[in-house]
């Protein structure tokens, strides 16, 4: 009797050929498709992305460990150089920390005033996905009564999506490139609180996709806290070697406190409407 052949998978049923370099393409498809379709499922319309350093950690965190830290050195028959060099880096949390403070209240405000104006699907507040000011960002969402994106992506250092994502908004990414397009496809603003290399990759393609008018739609660009990006970006620089023309630092705006984020923010969008 002859064996019956065992019917082959489907292509688009076969797991290893889709994890395959040769599936590439699909993949990278899947990742445009995918959050599409969900997106308009869930009628987003725009967002105001905020950006900043995934080690900036909250003030009560951060206050816990300089309480602990002074009980050591008030006990400690001296103070030594590590205890010192701790107080230091203590002293650069602090700092950060309140830069996360004030993510959480810019994004409990900005949800406050987007659902007062009866679009309860414009302006959401969307992060990266992760800790620091990513999960400011969601928390001050959530805290102001709103829904918010987050648009995470695997790296070695397994970053898992932060608690304050709302339900299905949450978004997982493994090429940058295609989570770099999410952000800024949505965007009508986006926020650049102090980071590191990630931040300032994103705030760089976001100016430079800007200035060569590739983004034709209104796109308000924040950049938050002058004492860090005074120190670690010099813009005017590039303005006086000519690399840059000096109409093009109009692209960005910058801002120090809360209350003025969220008035020129309002001001902006508010225009849109």
């Amino acid at each position: 009797m002859t064996k019956k052949p065992k019917s082959p998978v489907k292509a688009y049923r076969n797991l290893d050929f889709l994890a395959s370099p040769d599936a590439r393409p699909i993949r990278i498809l899947a990742e445009f498709l995918e959050p599409a379709s969900r997106f308009r499922r869930l009628r987003v319309r725009d967002t105001i992305v905020f950006f900043g350093s995934s080690r900036a950690e909250s003030m009560r965190v951060v206050k816990a460990d300089a309480r602990a830290l002074e009980q050591r050195m008030h006990k400690a028959i001296r103070v030594t150089p590590k205890l010192k060099a701790e107080r230091e880096r203590l002293d650069m949390r602090l700092k950060l920390a309140r830069y996360y403070e004030d993510a959480v209240e810019l994004a409990r405000r900005l949800t406050v005033w987007a659902r007062e104006q009866n679009e309860h699907h414009r302006f959401i507040v969307a992060s990266g996905g992760g800790p620091g000011i990513m999960e400011a960002a969601n928390l001050g969402a959530a805290r102001g009564g709103g829904k918010s994106i987050g648009l995470n992506i695997s790296i070695p250092t397994e970053q898992d999506p932060n608690p304050y994502i709302s339900d299905g908004y949450s978004f997982e990414f493994h090429y940058f490139f295609m989570r770099k397009l999410w952000f800024v496809f949505l965007a009508r603003a986006m926020v650049i609180f102090p980071g590191g290399f990630g931040t300032m990759d994103e705030l760089m393609e976001a100016l430079t996709l800007v200035q060569t008018r590739k983004v034709t739609k209104p796109m308000t660009i924040v950049l938050y806290g002058s004492e860090y990006w005074d120190e670690v970006l010099n813009l005017d620089a590039l303005v006086r070697w000519g690399t840059i023309a000096p109409e093009d630092l109009r692209l960005l705006h910058r801002v120090d406190d809360t209350e003025e984020a969220f008035n020129y923010l309002k001001d902006q969008l508010g225009a849109s409407l």
